[in-house]
């Protein structure tokens, strides 16, 4: 151990060394981070000046899409760089951050679906107590336990894997630095902390997974005694693609932290990586946004709004007249009842 150096940068190995599929690797990326920004970027903006989309429901989605905008940002620009220019060089502090944030969404994505789960649970089975039971307090409150929650699981597990020392080698198989890779070049005795992780994680997703079948189970028993066959099929087709999307999330996550290092491959825990920290990002928007009445609706107004006021100022700098009438402002609405799908 005194000859060995010490592991002050790492090298990320990432999908390929061929330099045309390093190329295309940037291309296609850049296309996912791009659509992926536009897409939140677009969500949070509508939400945040449409008062009539001040809800609970929307209150969590604006949170939703702010973690998945961070979320793809911690990973995604820096493989582009490293495809772009050959340099695959992050240092160790870069790797610790990296670390700590990549956990940190990801948990806060779990939080996040398990309390959108409980928000429909309660919008569904208890429309009547519905506003009393998520009012403005509540709805802050679960939203800074979901992120104070995770930030604290992130140090723990960050803090425990970064005790390790890192000696035998700098490579880590991935296009990011994953703990299962780095507990792979440790020098050290990880047997405790990969148990830790294993206890934790276990745990996490297990809490989560648990209240999210329990919610959509009761919504589920009560959607099935709506009379109306178009509301009944309006519930289904909004809560399955829920549960999909959660299921592949949660999946990948448990495939990628919970199997044994000795048992890995690197194609599929690359693989696995996409769909956990690339494809939530892109995917949210589409499946709990830019899908809903409401949301399109407000984005057609926002771009309508858009043109007209670029219109208007044609106009005034081509006529040197003031406009007519401004628009009248609406006061912010609160948090009221959800808007289900």
């Amino acid at each position: 151990m005194s000859n060995q150096t010490t592991v002050t940068d790492f090298f990320l190995l990432g999908f390929s060394d061929t330099r045309e599929q390093q190329i295309l690797h940037f291309l296609l990326f850049l296309v996912i981070y791009v659509t992926a920004l536009l897409g939140n970027l677009i969500v949070i903006t509508v939400i945040a000046f449409d008062c009539h989309l001040h809800t609970p429901m929307y209150f969590f989605l604006s949170n939703l899409s702010f973690l998945d905008l961070c979320y793809i940002s911690v990973t995604v620009p820096k493989s582009m760089a490293n495809s772009l220019t050959n340099n695959r060089l992050i240092s160790f502090s870069g790797c610790v951050t990296q670390v700590f944030l990549v956990l940190t969404f990801a948990a806060a994505e779990l939080f996040f679906l398990t309390v959108m789960a409980y928000n429909c649970y309660v919008a569904i089975c208890h429309p009547l107590h519905y506003k009393v039971i998520m009012n403005r307090g509540t709805c802050a409150q679960m939203a800074a336990g979901s992120w104070i929650s995770s930030m604290i699981f992130s140090a723990s597990q960050t803090a425990n894997t970064f005790r390790l020392h890192f000696c035998r080698s700098n490579a880590v198989a991935q296009f990011y630095c994953d703990i299962p890779q780095l507990l792979k070049i440790s020098c050290s005795d990880s047997h405790a902390i990969v148990i830790i992780m294993y206890v934790l994680g276990s745990l996490l997703d297990a809490v989560c997974f648990a209240l999210i079948t329990v919610s959509y189970v009761h919504i589920f028993s009560t959607v099935l005694r709506i009379p109306s066959e178009q509301g009944r099929y309006k519930a289904f087709s909004t809560c399955l693609p829920h549960m999909v999307v959660f299921a592949l999330f949660i999946g990948t996550a448990s495939f990628m932290y919970m199997r044994p290092k000795t048992n890995s491959s690197t194609t599929l825990d690359l693989i696995a990586s996409v769909f956990y920290c690339v494809v939530p990002p892109l995917m949210n928007p589409i499946i709990y946004s830019l899908r809903n009445k409401e949301i399109k609706a407000s984005v057609g107004k926002m771009t309508r709004r858009i043109f007209f006021l670029k219109k208007n100022e044609f106009l005034t700098l081509n006529s040197k007249r003031p406009l007519g009438k401004k628009c009248s402002h609406v006061a912010p609405g609160t948090i009221g009842q959800a808007d289900f799908v």
